[in-house]
């Protein structure tokens, strides 16, 4: 892959360059909750969404953070003399990162844009210019080999991932390294793959801007350059999961036909991982005429593993194409060449008689269970994130689970989770409810309908009584047989604690 078109980047074996940046970065506050201070938050939100002209008005001034912002975000020349009041510009010119202009003023050979991480870590991503946002809605993207910086996608990816530490990590399709960079909070060795040279190159800058350690940066598609006997225990990706007509644009289409890529992503993953690994990524898959989506995607779960999949959007093929159209610029130019585009979209989808397109997030764990446990499900709703934890505490329960049957449960103890509320709902004036909901304000943010029982179940579940012993309680309360509640009441506290209302106890 030629990227002979693009700018030339920073060196990357240049470490001391980079330290001495960061420090002057750091020293003139230009940070994440700098940033947000000097712009304001509606300013600093539209950055967010590439419109620059807010932050263009409030950096009219010449303070060292001012400087850098126009410099770094904006892409704004800026003069020689400024600059060299806030940053090493000897150095910063000599190894690239930036470049002179016209008489007396220099510009950034790429951007960096603050990011904070998740203990407040003061990091830098890296990007190609006019890219700092993922899907840059044309400016520059059209290039083939353009690296792009954070979007709402990497950040997803990010606070969904299970944040244990680990001996070893492996970030797919890196881009601008922003998994591999919080990998390195965590896992002792980190390796990153991308099939652009020039993704790579980029990590390595934004690993070592942000003061992190290095990885071990690989270049080819997805496995291909991991070794047959190399295993992780976290593997994670955000691939070009588009499924387009065509694989123009290398950080966002993937090659294959149709939800292929992913398909072979997920199934590939499962001899990678060891034992009790989790590997996460974010994918869109077809819905197909004729075929249950659910059932595409338990298909796709290799042998050995436990897997959650959760559905957070669909769009039918016209919303889809439209989108992705977009993000390209393709909107921008010609329009009988924006209508073959597209029409070429809806040929495609047409072929392989898929009706929607659904996107979201897929985690599999390896286990030892003969019984795996794969949860497919759809969840448009909000949620709280980061997820990390709700992941790991998902599978965790899905041991506990596995390991009791109908027997131990009644002899468990249990206690309502943390921000559990309970409403009731009915008509007013009614002597009773209609029904009682149970809700979650942390986490998936979940609500689910319960009957009396499970309503008067969960409200005296503090980890005292066994669940057995409660249920015998209420039986004498409403008149009704012990032994036939015992009987009917487990399936409804086994569905609590896989969805979190109940944790067990000891």
């Amino acid at each position: 892959m030629s990227n002979s078109s693009l700018p030339a980047l920073p060196a990357s074996d240049r470490p001391e360059v980079a330290a001495r940046l960061r420090d002057a970065l750091l020293g003139a506050a230009f940070t994440a909750d700098g940033l947000l201070e000097l712009l304001g938050a509606p300013a600093y939100t539209a950055l967010a969404r590439s419109e620059t002209v807010p932050a263009l008005r409030a950096t009219r001034g010449d303070t060292p953070l001012e400087t850098l912002v126009r410099l770094f975000l904006l892409q704004q020349p800026v003069p020689h003399a400024r600059v060299a009041d806030v940053l090493p510009v000897a150095a910063c010119l000599e190894s690239g990162w930036l470049v002179s202009v016209g008489t007396n003023e220099v510009a950034a050979t790429v951007d960096v844009r603050p990011y904070g991480g998740p203990e407040g870590e003061d990091w830098f991503i890296v990007s190609d210019l006019g890219c700092a946002v993922g899907g840059a809605g044309g400016i520059g993207s059209r290039e083939e080999g353009v690296v792009l910086g954070v979007g709402g996608a990497s950040t997803t990816l990010a606070g969904i991932t299970v944040r244990t530490p680990v001996s070893a990590a492996l970030d797919l399709g890196t881009g601008s390294g922003i998994q591999a960079l919080h990998a390195s909070r965590h896992a002792t060795r980190v390796t990153a793959t991308d099939l652009n040279p020039r993704a790579l190159h980029i990590t390595a800058l934004t690993l070592a801007l942000s003061g992190t350690q290095a990885a071990d940066l690989r270049e080819g598609s997805l496995f291909a350059p991991v070794r047959d006997d190399e295993t992780y225990d976290l593997i994670v990706s955000n691939p070009p999961f588009v499924i387009s007509p065509g694989a123009r644009l290398t950080y966002r289409d993937g090659g294959m036909g149709g939800d292929d890529l992913c398909r072979s992503l997920v199934q590939q993953a499962g001899d990678r991982l060891r034992e009790g690994g989790f590997a996460q990524f974010l994918a869109n898959w077809q819905h197909v005429e004729g075929e249950d989506w659910q059932d595409r995607l338990r298909s796709w779960v290799p042998r050995g593993c436990d897997a959650w999949i959760v559905q957070r959007e669909v769009q039918d093929i016209t919303q889809y194409a439209e989108l992705w159209l977009r993000d390209a610029g393709d909107h921008r130019g010609d329009t009988a060449a924006y209508e073959a585009l597209y029409d070429a979209w809806l040929d495609e989808f047409e072929a392989r008689k898929v009706k929607a397109v659904g996107f979201g997030w897929i985690t599999l764990r390896r286990t030892d269970s003969d019984a795996p446990s794969i949860t497919v499900e759809e969840w448009p709703h909000p949620v709280e994130q980061p997820l990390g934890d709700t992941v790991r505490e998902h599978f965790d329960r899905i041991d506990y689970l596995r390991a009791h049957d109908d027997a131990a449960l009644l002899a468990a103890h249990f206690r309502l989770a943390p921000e559990i509320i309970q409403e009731q709902v009915g008509l007013p004036g009614a002597e009773d409810p209609e029904h009682v909901v149970l809700r979650q304000h942390l986490g998936m943010r979940r609500a689910t309908k319960v009957d009396t029982v499970g309503a008067g179940f969960a409200g005296v579940c503090d980890g005292t009584l066994s669940a057995g012993r409660i249920l015998d309680a209420i039986a004498q309360l409403v008149g009704e047989d012990p032994v036939l509640l015992r009987d009917r009441t487990p399936a409804q506290i086994r569905l609590l604690v896989e969805q979190g209302f109940l944790e067990p106890v000891g």
